[in-house]
């Protein structure tokens, strides 16, 4: 196998990942189903145990083999690549997600409109939810170039490893790797007030530390956005509160209360036609009605003010497979298998 053909033969087909597991074939994920490259040959030990050498410098190296696995970012002939390289029996593999060069925009992606107004704050917290691999990130990238293209300000991202590289426009972009321009998401976070930003992008929301960095940075008059692997806008509510001991969690109540802006669950489904995937979202906004049930710690009561907002710009996510099954752009058996709440997709769709 060849690690750099197997690279170009992704970009071509347009495929969205590639698994590189000893034993197997090279696959390409393609509209979400696995092709396997069977002209590439059966990986070998040999062939997987290259791939650090390869693709890595002495520090990361260092770092793998010390922990096992390693995230980071790699460019081939103009495309990036976000690598997992992981140990499986013993032996190296890797996940490798291909990164668009170009930003599509928010239109482009077929994102909903309200997504410009999330450009518009000056400070706040705005979230996406959702597995890997659901394009939290693309749509991210989309509404970050968006400032990038149209306003003057610093824009700080913290990222584990950097995916999109953005174009030179009217803002400042300091892209920051983990392991490569910083210790640790904590370092980071703590050191970011001092480097005058106006937006921060933190990739994920992983721990208590994190988290309560990222709460502190939006309450101090500044836009930030950033992920959680959470299926809803009330898990992620839920999540963040329950990272903090019981003697804490009002106070984060109260201080997700008021620096909220929105949260969005996301997912890709496949279409109708077979040709890519359409975006299907949950909307949430911090409405008073949405902020006096986080303070009060009622979060369970959310997904009826979602389902009765609709005119405020929210929506639930089984209303928004009722508008794309509408639509045409997904089957009905699509929208019962990937609706969170079943017995409310089996009423919107017989």
């Amino acid at each position: 196998m060849n690690i750099l053909s197997v690279f170009e033969k992704a970009v071509a087909k347009e495929a969205s990942d590639i698994h590189v597991v000893p034993g197997y074939y090279p696959a390409l994920r393609i509209n979400n189903q696995l092709l396997y490259l069977r002209d590439e040959g059966v990986i070998t030990e040999t062939d997987s145990g290259s791939l650090p050498k390869m693709l890595l410098n002495e520090h990361q190296k260092n770092f793998f083999s010390e922990n096992k696995e390693i995230d980071f970012g790699y460019t081939h002939d103009k495309t990036r690549f976000r690598i997992n390289l992981y140990i499986t029996r013993g032996l190296c593999a890797g996940s490798f997600r291909i990164v668009p060069t170009i930003i599509r925009t928010i239109r482009e992606l077929n994102l909903p409109e309200l997504f410009y107004d999330f450009t518009t704050y000056r400070q706040g917290l705005i979230l996406f939810t959702g597995p890997t691999g659901e394009g939290k990130s693309t749509s991210l990238a989309s509404i970050i170039n968006e400032l990038n293209v149209r306003d003057s300000r610093h824009i700080i991202t913290i990222e584990d490893p950097i995916e999109f590289l953005y174009p030179a426009a009217r803002s400042i972009i300091s892209q920051r790797e983990l392991l490569q321009d910083t210790l640790s998401w904590s370092t980071s976070l703590k050191s970011v007030l001092r480097e005058d930003p106006d937006v921060l992008l933190v990739g994920e929301m992983r721990d208590y530390d994190t988290i309560q960095s990222v709460l502190t940075v939006a309450e101090t008059g500044h836009l930030v956005f950033s992920t959680l692997h959470t299926g809803s806008a009330v898990e992620a509510i839920n999540r963040i509160v329950d990272v903090f001991p019981s003697h804490q969690q009002n106070q984060v109540r109260n201080s997700l209360a008021s620096s909220l802006i929105a949260v969005v669950s996301q997912r890709l489904l496949p279409t109708v036609s077979g040709a890519g995937r359409v975006p299907a979202v949950e909307i949430l906004l911090n409405k008073p009605s949405v902020s006096s049930l986080i303070r009060e710690g009622k979060a369970f009561q959310i997904d009826n003010v979602i389902e009765t907002s609709e005119s405020d710009g929210m929506i639930l996510f089984e209303k928004y497979l009722l508008k794309l099954y509408t639509t045409g752009h997904i089957s009905r058996d699509t929208a019962h298998q990937f609706a969170i709440r079943k017995n409310i997709i089996h009423k919107l769709i017989q």
